[in-house]
């Protein structure tokens, strides 16, 4: 992750406090990366006022790059709620990994008779007021009280105001918020879930949680004006910085895919804010979806994208993406329960649907977990 100057924190700063809110064959066992990495165990004491203290068992643990820096502010904007579906498939079962680089790993924190899925356009890496701001998770919309889930087995590692500003601070823009941190872990990393805007908490720091338990109630604490659940994956560190794409971590329902890409100019750098067209052959049915904004987002390791569109049903699809003037389209498959991958490099138009070719690291990891 690159390093974020002062001088950039300051802009962010000024820049926020003049917006108002808003806000192939599946893996049945736990992927031994997962089993090994606990080994990376910590033990966690959390002070009265929320804040938490790690006591690593390891020295060669983790650094804090992050930890004498000023936080950048940010608003959670209020989505919309899409219409609901009549129906959708139960979810794989979770673990679920069809390749050897991938990581559904978690449970839907909304349940099944609500809608659980993430609203278009509060996607991972979106932009909604400032091209410096972008959203580090996705939102689901849901009433007022609805349950919210763990999306995994872990420890409550914080619980109440003050996730953002690492302190008891009922203006935090992430309200009433709970993370947890998973006793499961990806290539040798530990995994966080935080779920933030919540009403009330029906846990406490340091409790165990199993997977389906009850966390609390979606709420319109924080920077929103609505209610949903803001839901976020963290990697390494419980950090604001460490986030990634939850929707290449929640289990697709069965029989559904999820599209990934990698989009870039002519030039070669990665092309951000780019609106993309997914429509299905067979219904008609189009979705938009906009490639990763700027800053403070991160790509998966492996696929290094900038652009995930998940629960696709399986079947054919026509991608389309305007680019300076030109229209270019590509036909496509999603596969159920798996990843279907496209590259676009600007004037080029599509490039291939090949799943990367990891590098020698990826390689080396996977085979010595």
């Amino acid at each position: 992750m690159k390093a974020v100057t002062r001088k950039t924190y300051g802009f962010w700063i000024l820049a926020m406090l003049t917006l108002l809110s808003a806000c192939s064959t599946s893996l049945r066992e736990i992927p031994q990366e997962m089993a090994s990495d606990t080994a990376l165990a910590m033990q966690e004491t959390q002070h009265a006022e929320g804040t938490e203290s790690q006591e690593l068992v390891r020295s060669d643990d983790l650094s804090s790059d992050d930890a004498d820096s000023e936080p950048v502010r940010f608003t959670f904007p209020t989505p919309l709620p899409p219409p609901k579906s009549a129906w959708r498939p139960p979810l794989y079962d979770v673990p679920w990994a069809p390749g050897p680089y991938d990581h559904f790993y978690f449970t839907r924190p909304i349940a099944a008779d609500e809608v659980n899925w993430p609203v278009a356009d509060y996607r991972y890496g979106g932009i909604f007021f400032s091209s410096d701001i972008v959203h580090t998770g996705v939102d689901i919309p849901a009433p007022r009280f609805t349950p919210v889930l763990a999306a995994g087995n872990g420890r409550v590692v914080w619980a109440g105001y003050g996730l953002y500003y690492g302190q008891n601070n009922p203006n935090d823009p992430y309200g009433l918020a709970v993370t947890i941190r998973h006793d499961f872990g990806w290539q040798g990393q530990r995994l966080y879930t935080v779920y933030a805007h919540m009403e009330r908490l029906n846990v406490v720091n340091g409790q165990v949680v199993q997977q389906g338990d009850v966390i609390g109630w979606v709420g319109v604490t924080g920077l929103t004006t609505g209610p949903h659940l803001h839901f976020e994956v963290r990697t390494d560190r419980n950090s604001y910085f460490t986030t990634l794409n939850p929707e290449l971590w929640l289990s697709p329902p069965i029989g559904w895919g999820v599209l990934v890409g990698q989009l870039r100019n002519t030039n070669g750098s990665l092309l951000t804010e780019q609106d993309v067209i997914v429509r299905s052959w067979k219904t008609n049915q189009k979705w938009t979806v906009r490639s990763y904004g700027k800053s403070a987002v991160n790509s998966d390791p492996y696929y290094k994208e900038n652009l995930v569109l998940s629960d696709l049903p399986a079947g054919d699809y026509e991608i389309i993406i305007d680019y300076l003037g030109k229209r270019f389209t590509r036909n496509m498959t999603i596969r159920p329960g798996q990843v279907t991958y496209f590259t676009f490099r600007g004037e080029d138009g599509f490039q291939s649907e090949e799943l990367p070719v990891p590098d020698i690291e990826d390689i080396l990891e996977a085979f010595n977990p």
